[in-house]
């Protein structure tokens, strides 16, 4: 997820009439300064996880957010999901939901081992550099 996000909880229990809800997974993103509401799906996206998403919205809005936050975000994690039924569900809520596919199967072994090259590669290099400007910074010092 990244070093902005601190874990609040997961099955989250909030009572709304009568009714129990449990929200997955709540997180707070330190730079944005909001809650991270997430919904982990197993199946499809459906218009109607995008209504359930804006209930813990509203529901996290009022009861949830503190003094100085910003309204919180809404995150539905889904096998599949159709674009046009995510656009349309979404679109024009007063709550900002996005809803992202994730993979269920690892890439192959290859694919495996090319990413981490890149990855690698990328990162020797970065840090290459920084040491080459803080050698240059420590030469002009002097």
């Amino acid at each position: 997820m990244g070093d902005d996000f601190a874990f609040i909880g997961r099955q989250k229990r909030l009572r709304i009439g009568d009714t129990w809800f449990r929200v997955d997974l709540v997180f707070f993103h330190r730079r944005l300064r909001c809650l991270v509401i997430i919904d982990l799906k197993a199946g499809k996206f459906s218009y109607a996880d995008a209504g359930q998403m804006h209930l813990y919205l509203n529901y996290a809005r009022e009861h949830w957010m503190r003094d100085g936050e910003n309204p919180p975000v809404g995150l539905i994690l889904c096998a599949e999901k159709d674009a046009a039924e995510a656009h349309y569900a979404l679109e024009g809520l007063s709550n900002k939901v996005l809803a992202a596919e994730y993979q269920t199967i690892l890439p192959n072994e290859h694919r495996l081992a090319e990413e981490l090259a890149r990855v690698r590669k990328g990162a020797g290099t970065e840090v290459s550099s920084n040491f080459q400007r803080r050698r240059r910074c420590l030469n002009t010092a002097h």
